[in-house]
């Protein structure tokens, strides 16, 4: 699947996140797409923090989802033009703190080619 607008394949990626459908979110993303995240890096030292393609991605959210069933995260804004997309959100899991997170998408051909997730 490819949205034309980031701004709403932003807000398609929240939808899918919360409804825990790894394969519509995975769908948004380019085959060799790149995931640089914080949580990787402390779960997984090895990769640096980063993963690479779909299928790396569909086995990192689908274990996340496993691990975390209750976890949501809630837009507070998005901002985009035709090339990137910046997400701010806030990370809800029991048991935890809530987290600030800010997230950013480039975009190519209305797919996702490399996310970045910054914890505040």
């Amino acid at each position: 699947m490819s949205v034309s607008d980031p701004a709403a394949l932003a807000r398609r990626w929240i939808d899918a996140f919360n409804a825990h459908d790894v394969v519509t979110l995975v769908s948004l993303y380019d085959e060799q797409c790149t995931h640089t995240s914080p949580k990787i890096r402390a779960l997984h030292p090895d990769t640096g923090g980063k993963i690479v393609g779909k299928a790396a991605l569909t086995e990192w959210w689908t274990d996340a989802m496993k691990r975390l069933p209750d976890l949501r995260y809630e837009a507070t804004a998005i901002v985009a033009d035709e090339a990137r997309v910046i997400i701010e959100y806030i990370r809800h899991t029991p048991n935890e703190s809530p987290m600030f997170v800010a997230e950013a998408f480039d975009v190519e051909a209305g797919k996702i080619t490399a996310s970045r997730v910054y914890h505040g």
